[in-house]
């Protein structure tokens, strides 16, 4: 057996594993460009409704980003909320041993029968 011949059904499994790959990326790619672009669009729009004075001096060339150390702040207040909802524990564990009474249960001597089996 060699390891240098390849089938046809090898190729074409290497080939559509290569190909849902990419198409994978490019998908992220699309889902990652556009989000951005849908959240400065409902920003916008929600500040056209809040103020109408304002929404004239808002230009569709001006975009509303919000900075890095405004995600970093909104990223860390979630982060601190969501660790406050578990509950505190000590985090040492004790082992208690508990006297148990005989069980044939799980005895070897009752799990063999006395067959007669033919020699």
């Amino acid at each position: 057996m060699s390891l240098l011949i390849v089938d046809s059904m090898t190729w074409t499994i290497t080939v559509l594993g290569w190909f849902i790959v990419f198409v994978a990326l490019v998908f992220l790619i699309g889902v990652f460009s556009t989000v951005p672009k849908l959240l400065n669009w409902g920003v916008k729009r929600s500040l056209r409704k809040k103020n109408k004075a304002t929404a004239k001096e808002i230009s569709s060339d001006e975009t509303h980003e919000i900075s890095g150390e405004t995600n970093a702040a909104i990223a860390m207040a979630l982060h601190m909320y969501f660790n406050e909802l578990h509950d505190e524990e000590s985090n040492v564990i004790t082992i208690k041993q508990v006297k148990k009474r005989y069980s044939p249960w799980s005895s070897k001597v009752y799990s063999f029968n006395n067959v007669n089996f033919p020699r």
